[in-house]
């Protein structure tokens, strides 16, 4: 039996038997820290979560004990939700007043203290996630896509693979997708 039948195989048993989701971990963790590393490959210098710690909470998070997953896909799906959560909130604490928001952050390791701006990366990612929700009213699909490539940072083809669609409706989806929100995000800014 393969990796993937492994694993689908011990998610319909995690349903019956909470101890089969602790032999979940070691099958899924490789996955799920490539998947948390491509993503904060794409976050702002100074960010403060790190892949490790990306998977494990959302690892928490999917592993309540009251998820009966459906396969492999179903459960992707959920952990990139769950990441996306996760960065939306660290975006929203870095943000918030109490927390230093909208301040700039001091880069000591830089000779000539130069300041970051990791505010502007945080002001895409809930532009992004702000958009999303309208977009899932629009069309749940896309929205899930985008979810798995932007805060999950799957290929376009491993998303396709997750959703249980062909590669080209992916591809089509996609350009759809970034298309709709760029225009929404746009509107919601007023430019």
């Amino acid at each position: 039996m393969d990796s993937a039948n492994d694993i689908t195989v011990i998610l319909n048993q995690a349903e019956k038997d909470p101890t089969a989701a602790e032999k979940l971990l070691p099958l899924l963790y490789g996955e799920l820290r490539k998947l948390a590393r491509a993503k904060m490959a794409r976050e702002a210098a100074g960010h403060t979560l790190q892949p490790t710690e990306l998977v494990h909470e959302a690892w928490m998070r999917v592993n309540d004990g009251k998820a009966a997953w459906q396969n492999r896909a179903h459960f992707f799906a959920a952990a990139a939700e769950a990441m996306r959560r996760i960065l939306i909130e660290s975006a929203r604490r870095r943000q918030a007043k109490r927390h230093g928001g909208g301040l700039g952050r001091v880069d000591v390791n830089d000779p000539a203290l130069a300041i970051a701006d990791p505010a502007a990366a945080d002001d895409e990612l809930l532009g992004v996630h702000e958009s999303l929700d309208r977009l899932a009213a629009h069309s749940e699909r896309r929205a899930e896509l985008v979810k798995l490539r932007y805060f999950a940072g799957l290929s376009i083809e491993e998303a396709a693979g997750v959703l249980g669609i062909a590669v080209p409706t992916a591809k089509r989806d996609w350009v759809y997708a970034r298309a709709w929100l760029l225009q929404e995000i746009k509107r919601s800014r007023g430019t």
